[in-house]
């Protein structure tokens, strides 16, 4: 499992115009995944997101985590972070999921932050949508996971 990890000040994805899921402070997670995944990887995902120290305290050092600052998280599909971009100009979607393994995995993740975190502390987009997401990136901080 593949994510990209955006720390934001606010973030919200569209589906048609429609808002579907927005969030202040907190996390913009886009999650692709890969074949070989598991629900130890949605779980083991879910638990980084979590717990990461990426949140600055009163000294203005990244030592907190979303966990501790009360932040959200908008929880984002996108199969193309499995692509890979080794060879020619078209991306490789070899090591991607199928649609079915992909969605479980990915509703194991939500499910997983919303026991960890609760219901109104999780957003998401809707699996395989064609979506526009639109955040703030604070700092700007982003990293790339693989869990």
């Amino acid at each position: 499992m593949r994510l990209v990890l955006q720390r934001v000040k606010r973030a919200e994805v569209r589906i048609d115009g429609a808002v579907v899921g927005s969030i202040g402070l907190g996390l913009v997670a886009l999650v692709g995944v890969e074949r070989g995944d598991d629900e130890s990887n949605a779980r083991g995902a879910c638990a980084r997101i979590v717990e990461l120290r990426i949140f600055e305290d009163e000294r203005g050092r990244m030592n907190r985590s979303l966990e501790e600052i009360g932040g959200s998280v908008l929880v984002v599909s996108q199969f193309t972070l499995a692509a890979s971009l080794a060879k020619g100009r078209r991306p490789s979607l070899h090591t991607a999921a199928d649609g079915d393994q992909a969605k479980s995995l990915y509703l194991e993740l939500l499910d997983s932050l919303r026991r960890r975190l609760g219901e109104e502390r999780v957003a998401a987009g809707r699996f395989a949508a064609s979506m526009e997401v639109e955040l703030v990136n604070a700092g700007p901080v982003t990293f790339v996971l693989e869990a």
